[in-house]
């Protein structure tokens, strides 16, 4: 491999590192948009990006890939669908109310300054 291809693996990994460690510190009940939390990551204008990279999480991930929403709490994962579907119960389970295929994000975002202490 050479160092230029070794470079843009190793700034890859970086950024899905970044990526991860902000999401698993959403906490239950709470939500965040896509472009939220690239922004949040340092990734800036990356919520394409987060989406691919959430979409290829294993099955048996323990990060709340649930609680990333669309563009004013849109859930963009499709009703009926195996995802879409759980992500819809896992989200309920927290006590987060779905109306119209959206979360109101006045209340359940996640604002991680007032989390902070």
């Amino acid at each position: 491999m050479s160092k230029a291809s070794a470079d843009i693996q190793q700034r890859a990994e970086d950024r899905r590192t970044a990526l991860y460690l902000v999401l698993g510190q959403v906490p239950a009940g709470k939500v965040v948009s896509y472009g939220e939390l690239a922004d949040l990551a340092g990734l800036g204008r990356a919520a394409r990006w987060v989406g691919r990279t959430l979409s290829q999480l294993p099955s048996d991930t323990r990060l709340p890939w649930h609680r990333v929403l669309g563009a004013g709490g849109r859930l963009s994962l499709a009703l009926g669908t195996p995802s879409g579907d759980e992500q819809r119960a896992r989200l309920r389970a927290e006590g987060i109310c779905l109306v119209n295929n959206r979360v109101d994000m006045s209340r359940h975002g996640w604002r991680p300054m007032e989390h902070s202490g």
